[in-house]
């Protein structure tokens, strides 16, 4: 329940950035209008957003006579967590990944690429899985779409901001303080709200990651098959590292986007190794 509740605060801090960066463009009337649009991308989000990253990656929908192994273990944890059993894709590609998408349980996808196919044993895999099934049960497919959207729609909005300050747009806002901050808060707005936006983005995805490890571990009955596959996916990537869009690396059961070092704290996915000790402490507390 707090879980939820830090993601609603978070959501809506998103929300409320929107509605601000309105007002830096176009005062009261702005704001509304920013609003509106936030709505609208929401609704965007709720009903299109599996549509859309699916076909982003070439998903290929199967069935049990095409991957009769990835369909058993699907089919296998939707029974047990009594979920409605989500669409199958493959994803072409040696990069080893999966993630899932859709709006709620009864219009959700799983998708995997061929490379996590070839390299995970059923055990493993079928940890993967439960995890990316957990996602769907807790509504995160939602609640991430809907953030990236948020996100998406800040950034789009900041430079429109710095655009219209520059060719003049500012001017006012210097001139009547009360119009939107003047131009000082106009330009800090234009810096720092597509930053505070990514740091949101960040917070949410990553305490579902976390929610995600420990409710995928018990719909799978174990948390080892989880703990190994994330740490072979972690090698892996790295080896054969994923062609994905920064708006949509959330996704993901591991980041798709090459980098380490000072980058990991920008990163939409906690540390490979974190989460594998929390899945460890978790068998270590279920043998006692």
């Amino acid at each position: 329940m707090a879980n939820l509740m830090k993601t609603g605060v978070l959501l809506a801090a998103l929300t409320v950035l929107v509605v601000l960066i309105g007002g830096a463009l176009g005062g009261q009337n702005g704001m509304v209008m920013a609003f509106v649009l936030a709505m609208v991308m929401n609704l965007g989000s709720y009903w299109f957003s599996d549509k859309i990253v699916l076909a982003m990656y070439r998903a290929q929908p199967v069935d049990e006579a095409s991957a009769p192994g990835l369909y058993r273990i699907v089919r296998t944890l939707a029974t047990r967590a009594g979920m409605p059993m989500p669409r199958v894709y493959i994803i072409p590609g040696e990069a080893p990944n999966a993630f899932a998408t859709g709006r709620n349980p009864q219009h959700a996808a799983i998708a995997v690429t061929e490379g996590i196919l070839r390299i995970m044993s059923e055990e493993e895999l079928e940890g993967v899985l439960a995890h990316e099934l957990s996602h769907v049960q807790n509504r995160d497919t939602l609640i991430m779409a809907i953030a990236a959207t948020l996100a998406g729609a800040i950034t789009y909005m900041a430079h429109m901001a710095q655009w219209a300050m520059i060719f003049g747009g500012g001017r006012r806002d210097s001139d009547d303080d009360s119009g939107g901050g003047g131009l000082v808060g106009g330009l800090l707005m234009i810096v720092l709200a597509p930053i505070a936006a990514m740091l949101i983005q960040m917070a949410v995805s990553r305490s579902r990651e976390f929610q995600a490890d420990a409710s995928g571990a018990q719909m799978a009955g174990q948390p080892w098959g989880l703990a190994k596959a994330l740490e072979k996916l972690e090698v892996a990537s790295k080896v054969a590292p994923m062609q994905a869009t920064p708006a949509t690396a959330h996704l993901f059961i591991v980041n798709p986007l090459t980098g380490g070092g000072w980058t990991t704290l920008f990163s939409t996915h906690p540390p490979v190794a974190e989460r594998v000790a929390r899945l460890r402490a978790m068998a270590r507390s279920q043998a006692r």
